[in-house]
């Protein structure tokens, strides 16, 4: 069997969540589909999907299969377009993004309008969700990601750095004190942000590391949920700059131990594969990583 179409038969399998949807999607009868899903298992010598009467879902081997498969179809597709056309094409067809809500709300809306205006043919698809995400499963073509502890087994494209600044409402500090070394934040209720820190944050001065050991009765995974709670003079937080520098301009938010400067987290792009990449996931790296360099985090 063609092993080209039997790549295009499992990627729409996945991608549709059934073998009924692969079929209706590429004009197929059913048992064919069946047939081309058994030689590729055949190929494989695995089972590549789970199969109960509500879903399909991809076992370890389907994974590695998918991203494979996908990058078959990438190949066949850039080999029947001349490779002169492909310096004037222009990008088109879907991105599916995952990003935390902090991103999505704060980094990413001048970017997506700027990006849309320049290639109008691309439709992005925006995701949002604080959880890993299991780039294959959920067919998603990029995952935007601030932390410091990154998979080894994934790959991820550095684009800079997001700083945070220590705040807390001025109503907050005139009732329970105003901390002047990091240690006397054992002291406060602190909001904390799950995926920073959940006992210890780290700060330097003059280049010495300091470490505070942290409490507090509320925390969450997403960074603007807490900082409604700040605004309300709930406790103190570690916040983005980007989010927060206006709010403390306003004087809206207190900057709490401005000589100690909380360690500061990566922000990286995370995708499933180097090569064969469409033309309109590369220019959309192409412009987060100039983004990102211009853009104060």
């Amino acid at each position: 069997m063609d092993r080209i179409t039997a790549a295009q038969v499992f990627v729409s399998i996945v991608e549709q969540g059934s073998m009924v949807g692969a079929a209706q999607s590429l004009d197929m009868s059913r048992s064919m589909v069946t047939r081309y899903l058994s030689e590729m298992e055949s190929w494989a010598a695995a089972q590549l999907l789970h199969r109960s009467t509500r879903k399909l879902t991809l076992t370890a081997a389907g994974e590695k299969a998918y991203v494979n498969c996908r990058s078959i179809l990438d190949v066949a597709k850039e080999l029947s377009t001349p490779l002169e056309q492909d310096q004037v094409a222009q990008p088109q067809g879907t991105i599916r993004i995952a990003c935390s809500q902090f991103v999505a709300a704060d980094l990413l809306p001048s970017f997506i309008d700027g990006f849309l205006d320049d290639y109008p043919k691309v439709h992005i698809d925006v995701h949002i969700s604080n959880q890993l995400t299991n780039l294959v499963e959920n067919r998603i073509d990029l995952a935007l990601r601030i932390t410091n502890e990154l998979d080894p087994n994934i790959i991820a494209r550095p684009l800079g750095r997001c700083r945070s600044v220590l705040c807390a409402t001025e109503g907050y500090l005139k009732q329970h004190g105003y901390p002047v070394y990091p240690d006397e934040l054992v002291k406060h209720n602190c909001l904390i942000y799950s995926n920073f820190g959940k006992s210890l944050w780290h700060f330097t001065k003059d280049e010495q590391a300091v470490v505070a050991a942290v409490s507090g009765n509320y925390s969450a995974n997403e960074s603007m949920l807490l900082l409604q709670s700040v605004l309300k003079g709930r406790g103190i937080s570690l916040q983005p700059k980007h989010a927060v520098q206006a709010l403390i301009n306003d004087k809206k938010l207190v900057h709490v131990l401005p000589n100690y400067e909380p360690a500061t987290l990566g922000i990286y792009a995370i995708y499933r594969s180097r090569k064969h990449q469409s033309l309109a996931i590369r220019k959309l790296l192409e412009r987060l990583i100039s983004y990102f360099e211009i853009t104060e985090t």
